[in-house]
């Protein structure tokens, strides 16, 4: 049974009620009342499982949480305000002034701002990599090096990583892995692969429809017996590692970034990306699908695209071997100019033009003129955005509909 199949009888079970109202219950309240100064005490002091206060978790919030812990097969997860505040959470938890991140592979624009401009401004150097420089990975981690990083499918370079031999890398040197799953839910399972944090934007495809923001961090256990948790570079780890065991390095997320930075979920989004939830391996399977027959038709009528998918990419073989069941709902086509790009996105009557991704309907978009507009020449030629690169992200519509529009667009 394929993730897909498996987990549509698992998010329904989990998401609806046996008893009382179906639907998840959302609690709007920032506050909670303790009723007694010793409750008080004991949720404090963590003895007592009743919720503290809605920036450290809300109850709506804890459900989905659980859920995503377990799609990750992780021992618990945070739930926070976008996906820009998982990847935050994730790394200002483990990082401070004079710590090295290794970045790997195609980035998202928000996340190579993140770790080239705003972590700098605090003393956080990050070294950026190509997937498949695996020497110069290796040989680029240090004593200072605390984070290890990469998205599952490059955004919007399309580009996949060896994400088993990168974590190889990575724990053998004794330094944390977070995988960036937002496009792959379901078809990677980052904890399994070797990671250590999974993190999303659950806005995309897990909600799917636009209508909540939100993100997400799924952690694993920290071992009993041996775990480079327990090692020196990590030395902030041993108070988390004594008071929460095999929860340390959830519990140092809460306390030393959602706490302090407040990057919280809203129950009303957590209710609404729950909803997502539930149709998300249906989904999610229709559209890997539809990718590959759009992706090569499109190939075929002469359109420049980039997916792992056709026999041309230099990673057709990682895709058949590690993404068998597809990458997400990218690819690119470059239209070879900004003007030719214009005219497309203006043609045609079928996409959105919008910054999201993985959304059900299919989405479009200019990289160079909008997310990528402030970076320079040679990051963007690093992050394979050319002028005339155009997104795009497949939906739910029939995808003999998406090919005709598009090539008719292309004209």
């Amino acid at each position: 049974m394929n993730n897909f199949e498996e987990y549509c009888t698992k998010f329904v079970q989990s998401v609806g009620n046996k008893e009382g109202a179906v639907s998840p219950v959302i609690t709007n309240s920032a506050s909670f009342a303790y009723s007694t100064p010793e409750i008080a005490e004991g949720i404090f002091d963590g003895s007592v499982k009743k919720p503290l206060y809605s920036r450290m978790g809300n109850p709506t919030t804890a459900k989905l949480e659980s859920i995503m812990a377990d799609m990750d097969g992780g021992v618990a997860a945070i739930a926070t305000s976008s996906g820009m505040g998982a990847t935050t959470l994730a790394c200002m938890s483990l990082l401070a002034s004079g710590d090295e991140i290794i970045s790997i592979g195609g980035l998202f624009g928000g996340t190579y701002a993140l770790f080239d401009e705003t972590l700098s401004r605090f003393g956080v150097k990050t070294h950026f990599f190509d997937v498949d420089e695996f020497k110069e990975i290796e040989e680029a981690i240090n004593k200072n090096t605390n984070i290890s990083f990469l998205e599952s499918v490059g955004n919007p370079n399309m580009r996949l990583p060896d994400i088993k031999r990168i974590a190889q890398i990575a724990n053998e040197a004794g330094v944390i892995l977070i995988v960036d799953n937002t496009i792959t839910p379901l078809s990677i399972s980052p904890l399994a692969l070797g990671a250590d944090i999974s993190i999303y934007s659950t806005t995309k495809i897990i909600s799917g429809n636009s209508s909540a923001l939100g993100g997400c961090a799924v952690f694993r256990a920290v071992n009993d017996g041996d775990d480079k948790l327990k090692a020196s570079r990590y030395d902030f780890m041993a108070k988390f590692i004594k008071g929460a065991g095999k929860m340390a390095l959830f519990v140092n997320a809460k306390k030393r970034a959602l706490r302090d930075l407040g990057m919280s979920a809203n129950a009303n989004a957590s209710y609404q990306t729950m909803l997502g939830l539930e149709t998300l391996p249906l989904r999610l399977s229709r559209i890997t699908n539809s990718l590959e027959i759009v992706a090569l038709a499109l190939h075929e009528s002469g359109l420049n695209i980039n997916h792992p998918s056709l026999k041309s990419h230099p990673h057709h073989e990682r895709y058949l071997s590690d993404f068998k069941n597809g990458c997400g709902a990218l690819f690119t086509i470059d239209m070879g100019s900004k003007t030719r790009a214009f005219e497309f996105l203006n043609n045609t009557k079928l996409a959105t033009l919008t910054a999201n991704i993985g959304d059900n309907r299919t989405l479009a978009l200019h990289m160079a003129s909008t997310i990528y507009r402030d970076f320079d020449e040679e990051t963007r030629k690093f992050l394979g955005i050319s002028d005339g690169l155009i997104r795009i992200s497949i939906g739910l519509e029939n995808p003999e509909d998406i090919i005709n529009d598009f090539i008719q667009a292309s004209k």
